[in-house]
């Protein structure tokens, strides 16, 4: 991937600042391309948009293609015709600086029901239009994600492991029983899902027009309780009751002893093979009408993959099995075209996942929080860089910056004094100096290192399951001094 030197913010839409618990894509998203565009900024990172499951984590979503339903904007539907002002919630006290996703989940649920009803009853032409046009164009996905989000609510919310045998295996009598029985709700998270690309694509050409990237990320992996997996069991290790035979995991490293026991099913890459890798064809070609730029979580997974027995507790326990992502990806290149796509090849890297990485000329990433851990030189330092490659000061999955910084070693300590003479009374935005002066063509820092926050604004927790995704930034925590500081260092290293 060839790109232009230039730098960005990783921050997830939820984080955004708003009055409904959540950050959503409304006016909030708008003001925050602004702010990228008035400090010289060319990129925008997010996490999946995907619908989130148990545990909140994007990584851990009901679909592939879905997005998800918290993030749509009630003002704009109202704006838009397709809500009551006295349908928008109005008795409940929201919090400005976590995300509750159980009551974001209960009160928008009631909100969008209001907002189908008034739907079904609008005589607007043109919206009618566009809601069948949308459900022609993506029903390659969106037939089975809203079939199989109806019956997770005939079921009460049961994983489809758990639900009727006939309709878990997808016979063919039981499938029309329940296409006819569960009609309306069918077509419901079908106008969920039209509501949801109308305001993504809206905030996406936005960004656009500003010359703002979007950076999205794509897991490796779906979740078990997934539409994708429900309906498509034969691309999946799974035996002939349609359970898994072994699940995704790293083994341990830095992050966990234990490893991480991820529990997604993993891929019969002979099986997708057999029909040209068309599943992750539709899969990428969905996402790149998202994002203009991908990067594929997990990527040595496409090398060799840690595969854990079913029904163990931890991942340790695993072995490494080689996959087919030379295969898949050369078919997607062959359908797609040359697509920008990032590895994050973080992890357990071998010769097998460089080889796979630089094969197909793709940028991989690097971590400063990572540079100093010892004094052994590694992958990390900067002056070990190459231009194609995207520095981060810390990800999602990291501490912040200040905290990272505050619970160093005074060894490494004096590595950073050493090395690049840190700031000691400003240390998150010496990493962003750093990142941004470093040959890389992509220098990327998330929100909370540019707001100069400490561990109380970590993001998540690679391992815990519970706890994280929460963090959002408040309204007035983003200054014009913020504006101007990053401008100036954007200009200094030439990334403007």
């Amino acid at each position: 991937m060839k790109t232009e030197r230039s730098s960005g913010i990783l921050l997830h839409i939820t984080s955004l600042p708003g009055k409904y618990g959540v950050g959503t894509m409304g006016k909030e998203a708008f003001e925050f391309v602004d702010f990228l565009v008035e400090s010289g900024q060319k990129l925008w990172q997010i996490l999946p948009l995907g619908h989130t499951g148990y545990g909140d984590s994007p990584y851990q979503c009901f679909s592939a293609f879905a997005g998800n339903p918290s993030l749509i904007n009630l003002d704009k539907l109202v704006e838009n015709g397709l809500l009551n002002v006295n349908d928008l919630p109005s008795a409940i006290e929201f919090g400005d600086d976590e995300v509750d996703f159980g009551l974001i989940y209960n009160y928008k649920r009631d909100v969008l029901k209001a907002s189908f009803n008034k739907f079904k009853e609008n005589n607007c032409k043109v919206t009618k239009i566009r809601f069948k046009n949308f459900c022609n164009n993506n029903k390659k996905w969106l037939n089975d994600y809203a079939f199989f989000m109806a019956l997770k609510d005939h079921y009460h919310g049961k994983p489809w492991s758990e639900w009727a045998h006939d309709i878990k295996i997808r016979s063919h009598h039981a499938v029309e029983k329940y296409k006819h029985d569960l009609k309306e709700q069918i077509e419901y998270y079908k106008y969920i899902q039209f509501l949801f690309y109308w305001q993504w694509l809206e905030l996406k050409s936005y960004s656009n027009l500003n010359d703002i990237k979007v950076i999205g990320d794509i897991p490796l992996y779906v979740a078990f309780d997934s539409a994708d997996a429900w309906a498509n069991p034969e691309i999946f290790d799974f035996d002939n009751d349609m359970n898994p035979k072994t699940v995704a995991g790293v083994p341990p490293d830095y992050f966990s002893a234990t490893g991480q026991l991820w529990g997604n099913p993993i891929y019969n890459w002979e099986k997708l093979s057999e029909t040209g890798f068309k599943w992750w064809i539709d899969r990428v070609e969905a996402n790149f009408k998202l994002y203009d730029i991908l990067r594929i979580d997990h990527f040595r997974g496409l090398a060799a993959y840690w595969a854990v027995p079913f029904g163990e507790k931890t991942a340790e326990k695993g072995e490494w099995k080689p996959a087919m992502g030379m295969e898949m990806l050369e078919a997607v290149y062959d359908a797609l075209g040359n697509l920008p796509i990032i590895a994050e090849d973080l992890g357990v890297i071998t010769p097998d996942v460089e080889a796979l990485r630089d094969g197909f000329d793709l940028p991989g990433m690097k971590i400063l929080q990572f540079a100093f851990d010892t004094g052994e030189d590694n992958d990390f330092i900067p002056h070990t860089y190459g231009k194609n490659c995207v520095v981060y000061t810390g990800t999602h999955d990291n501490d912040t910056t200040l905290g990272r910084y505050n619970e160093s070693t005074e060894e490494e300590k004096q590595l950073m004094r050493d090395y690049f003479k840190i700031d000691e009374s400003d240390p998150a935005w010496s990493f962003i100096r750093l990142a941004w002066s470093t040959v890389a063509n992509i220098a990327i820092a998330p929100m909370q290192d540019i707001l100069r926050l400490d561990t109380s604004a970590r993001f998540n927790f690679p391992g815990k399951a519970s706890g994280y995704w929460k963090w959002r930034y408040k309204k007035g925590q983003l200054t014009s001094k913020h504006t101007d500081d990053l401008l100036k260092l954007t200009e200094v290293f030439g990334r403007r």
